[in-house]
């Protein structure tokens, strides 16, 4: 069995909202619904985590949001969808989803992913949480970089445009997206580091990098975006509408 913590404490000003983003509609549903419905379609996740803004707490009825009528619950009727309060940085909100999964084994996995990323597919979430339950620290969801990227220096305080520094090899280089699934007693020993280090990580796996762990990347598809402006919204409509069309 495994657990997954679902971090959506994030706002939604970049995308012209003044409601969380997890919250913000998306083909008639929030946001987070839909990767929700596809963790809790995983049968081997035993407890799913979501965190919330402070003060947006979970709706009783989980048609609210467009999804069937248990699926906050398990089989034996107990909770299986919570949520809980966020913390001031991304990681301390995945530490206090970590805390709301209970207790579980060292080797357990445990997923973590961005309501923001709506395309999650059932088959992606397998592969991460097999790449864990094969021996890696940590399996990750990312796509091989296919443009051409530059490594440019430090802003010229003039205001000029910036100039390249270095091309770099993209045959190395993969864009990191979620779900990321790690080994619960190192996701978290990597949350126990002070919290100047939590606020300077800009993902999970990279302390745990920073640590020695063995990271593992697992082949996603690009199409797992991450909604952050109003671009990325239509987008993802568009996806999803093809996805369902083709069903």
């Amino acid at each position: 069995m495994a657990v997954a913590i679902v971090v959506a404490a994030g706002r939604g000003e970049r995308l012209g909202h003044d409601r969380p983003k997890a919250l913000v509609p998306l083909l008639g549903r929030p946001l987070l619904a839909w990767s929700l419905e596809a963790l809790i379609g995983v049968t081997s996740l035993r407890r799913i985590v979501v965190v919330l803004p402070d003060g947006e707490p979970l709706p009783d009825d989980p048609a609210a949001w467009g999804l069937g009528p248990t699926s906050w619950t398990a089989p034996d009727g107990s909770a299986r969808v919570v949520g809980v309060g966020g913390g001031r940085e991304r990681s301390h909100s995945v530490r206090a989803g970590l805390a709301a999964t209970g207790e579980g084994p060292p080797d357990e996995p445990v997923l973590v992913h961005d309501g923001a990323r709506p395309l999650v597919t059932a088959a992606l979430i397998a592969a991460c949480l097999a790449g864990v339950r094969d021996g890696a620290d940590a399996a990750i969801a990312a796509a091989a970089v296919t443009d051409t990227v530059k490594q440019a220096r430090p802003a010229d305080p003039s205001g000029a445009l910036p100039r390249v520094d270095r091309t770099l090899d993209r045959s190395l280089l993969w864009a990191v997206q979620t779900p990321q699934v790690f080994r619960r007693d190192v996701l978290a020993r990597a949350l126990a580091e002070p919290d100047e280090v939590l606020a300077a990580a800009t993902d999970d796996a990279s302390l745990v990098e920073a640590a020695g762990g063995d990271v593992r990347l697992v082949a996603a598809p690009r199409s797992n975006l991450k909604v952050t402006l109003p671009e990325d919204l239509r987008l993802a409509e568009l996806l999803l509408g093809d996805r369902d069309r083709s069903r």
